[in-house]
């Protein structure tokens, strides 16, 4: 949903979903708390804590691998219909109880279902452009 309502680029949870680190514990130096004076220790500007583990979206056991395969998708149907630079973006609704966000981003509209245990049938949406429309990924 990032990607869909982001401006012309997007970013994953820190751009870590796919080499999500064990330990988030980027190099850094000695400092001082400008507030309180405090020393804070640095870590010598290790990369030791900050290591990538990109093996988590090849495990089937783990829903990265279901991540990285909806990331791709979405990455694919911007190169064919460049969503991503079209002027046109319009929430068209935002619905708590279901846990659905309707959008339009250039020609496409995109329904994101966030309930944990609900799929719904013949969902109202309503869009800029009349006429019929495809699914285009709808198994995700």
């Amino acid at each position: 949903i990032t990607m869909a309502l982001g401006g012309e680029s997007y970013l994953n949870f820190m751009g870590n979903e796919f080499g999500h680190p064990e330990w988030i514990d980027f190099p850094r130096d000695d400092s001082y708390d400008p507030s309180t004076g405090a020393f804070v220790p640095g870590n010598g500007g290790s990369l030791e804590k900050c290591r990538r583990r990109w093996d988590l979206a090849d495990a089937d056991f783990l829903r990265y691998k279901q991540l990285n395969a909806f990331d791709r998708a979405m990455i694919h149907l911007d190169k064919a219909f460049g969503f991503m630079s079209a002027p046109h973006q319009w929430v068209s609704r935002k619905e708590e109880g279901d846990k659905m966000i309707v959008l339009e981003r250039g020609d496409l509209v995109m329904v994101f279902n966030f309930h944990p245990t609900t799929s719904y049938t013949d969902y109202r949406v309503g869009c800029n452009n009349p006429g019929a429309s495809n699914a285009i990924m709808p198994w995700f």
